[in-house]
């Protein structure tokens, strides 16, 4: 039975699992998927109020994963995708797993004959986003390895390493040990002090193209009155570099 995403009047979303019989829902109680699967695009009673019934996007599963750890946001992980230039069939390294919500898209991208392949150093956090990714029903060419990033990749001429742990820098001669030339790198920081270290770690490896970009999303609101940015405030998330192997520079 596959997954489905229950969206209430106030717009929150609730996943109901993949399962062979009911399963319960936090916030919702004990729902039967099998009874979901006829009212697709419809609205179901659950627990006498009313949703809609959806079929998961991968976005609904990265929002509605249980959360461990910060997860990288949908604006960051789109730029992930296409700076890194991920496609169906790519093997992709990711560090660390943290609560499986960027593994669930970097599952998808690389779909059909891909593979990604998440270090996590924490068993705790390595079984936490074992059970969200086996939840969305995105673990199927997914590799959860225990181990530090920091101190090699088993794996070799891989086509993207995506780091998002507090110290990229460290892991840096690995990743471009484990890259495919013109394979891509991306690390995700907080603070410009990563990045700094980042940067230096780069320049020391013959790796080009190297940037580092903010991504700032701001929501429109649209009302009968007009339309007008939203007074959300501009959330600062964090800071992505990206970089391309090379075997030599000019």
């Amino acid at each position: 039975m596959q997954a489905f995403i229950l969206l209430s009047a106030d717009g929150k979303r609730h996943l109901v699992p993949q399962a062979d019989g009911a399963v319960t829902v936090d916030g919702l109680g004990v729902v039967d998927p099998a009874k979901l699967e006829s009212r697709v695009g419809s609205v179901a009673k659950i627990a006498g109020k009313p949703f809609l019934v959806l079929l998961p996007s991968v976005r609904d599963r990265m929002e509605t994963a249980a959360r461990k750890a910060q997860t990288i946001g949908a604006k960051d992980a789109a730029a992930i995708l296409l700076n890194c230039d991920v496609n169906a069939g790519d093997v992709v390294i990711e560090a660390g797993a943290g609560s499986g919500a960027l593994t669930m898209l970097l599952a998808q991208a690389v779909s059909p004959g891909g593979k990604v392949i998440t270090y996590e150093i924490r068993e705790d956090f390595a079984a936490f986003a074992e059970g969200n990714l086996r939840r969305s029903g995105a673990f199927g060419n997914v590799v959860v390895r225990r181990g530090d990033v920091r101190e090699g990749i088993q794996e070799r001429e891989v086509d993207a390493v995506v780091l998002d742990i507090p110290d990229p820098w460290a892991a840096v001669p690995a990743a471009w040990d484990a890259l495919r030339p013109c394979g891509h790198l991306a690390a995700f920081v907080p603070n410009t002090e990563q990045v700094r270290e980042t940067r230096l770690a780069l320049a020391a490896k013959p790796f080009v193209e190297v940037r580092t970009i903010e991504l700032i999303e701001r929501e429109i609101d649209v009302h009968e009155g007009g339309v007008r940015p939203s007074f959300a405030a501009l959330g600062h998330t964090g800071y992505l570099t990206f970089a391309r192997k090379v075997l030599e520079r000019l």
